[in-house]
């Protein structure tokens, strides 16, 4: 089992340009931040440098340059992420969220044949 990690909105952002892409220098994410959140160069610093003492992230040195590679896959953070929202919002209920989506009409017809394959094969999974 995969060790839980916890991941706050702003180290999202920069595990996201890893995600993207890496290795990444410090410099090379700076120019990403600030255009998507708006960070300057010592607020990317401070967070690669907790970032990689929480152990979210790794580095290798060539000369003086560090290149920072996320240390957590995208797909496991995501499945945690998903898991916490539907415990604190739903109590953890997956019908209750489809449900709240369907009265809304926010799924399109899309969105429910792609739901409908989704469950086929989950179902398919429970058989065996």
């Amino acid at each position: 089992m995969k060790k839980e990690v916890c991941v706050t909105n702003s180290e999202w952002y920069l595990l996201d340009c890893l995600w993207e892409e890496s290795p990444r220098t410090l410099m090379q994410m700076v120019p990403l931040l600030k255009d998507r959140v708006g960070w300057s160069k010592s607020t990317c610093a401070t967070m690669v440098r907790r970032m990689s003492e929480k152990g979210l992230l790794r580095y290798e040195e060539n000369g003086k340059t560090k290149y920072f590679y996320p240390r957590v896959e995208k797909e496991d953070v995501v499945v945690q992420e998903t898991r916490a929202f539907l415990k604190r919002i739903y109590d953890g209920s997956v019908s209750m969220m489809m449900s709240a989506l369907v009265r809304q009409n926010d799924l399109s017809k899309e969105d429910i044949l792609e739901l409908q394959e989704i469950l086929k094969e989950a179902e398919q999974d429970a058989k065996q």
